[in-house]
C-alpha cells in the first residue's frame, strides 16, 4: 500500500505524532506546504482544533488534492480541547469526492499549560500502532 502523511501544526504536537505516523508507515512526515504529488493508496492527515475548526490553511491543502491521486484519507491529530477533527476534515473531502476512512487517532495536546507533556510515549506509540492498523 503505498501511503503519505501530511500535517498542520502550530505547537509541534501534531507534527510529533505525524512523525511517528510516518515511521511505522515507512514514509516521510511533510507539512501541508508540500503538495500530494505521487498516487498513494492513503493519506494520513494530520491537524488539530483552531478556534473551534481546522486551520483554513488545513481546508486550503484538502481542496487541492486530487481525487485521481489520493484514494482515501486518515485522520489524526491532537487538541487541548476538542476531541476530534474528522467531521471536518470529512466535510471538505467529501466535497472534492475523497472518502475518509471511518478510523481515526486523536489524543490530547499540550496547550497554554494543560496537558502538560502531551502528546507522550504511550501517544506517540499509539499512533504508530494506528498507522500500522490502517496499511495492514
Amino acid at each position: 500500500m503505498r501511503a503519505a502523511v501530511r500535517y498542520y501544526t502550530k505547537t509541534g504536537n501534531t507534527k510529533r505524532l505525524a512523525e511517528a505516523v510516518a515511521k511505522a508507515a515507512g514514509v516521510e512526515a511533510l507539512p501541508i506546504s508540500e503538495p500530494v504529488t505521487e498516487p498513494v493508496d492513503l493519506l494520513f492527515l494530520g491537524s488539530s482544533y483552531y478556534a473551534f475548526s481546522i486551520d483554513p490553511e488545513v481546508r486550503d491543502f484538502i481542496r487541492t488534492l486530487d481525487k485521481d491521486k489520493v484514494g482515501n484519507i486518515a485522520v489524526f491529530g491532537s487538541a487541548a480541547m476538542m476531541k476530534s477533527t474528522y467531521k471536518k476534515v470529512r466535510a471538505e473531502a467529501d466535497k472534492i469526492g475523497i472518502p475518509v476512512d471511518d478510523r481515526e487517532f486523536h489524543c490530547k495536546g499540550e496547550f497554554k499549560g494543560m496537558h502538560k507533556g502531551k502528546p507522550d510515549e504511550a501517544d506517540l506509540a499509539a499512533a504508530a500502532e494506528f498507522a500500522k492498523s490502517m496499511i495492514g
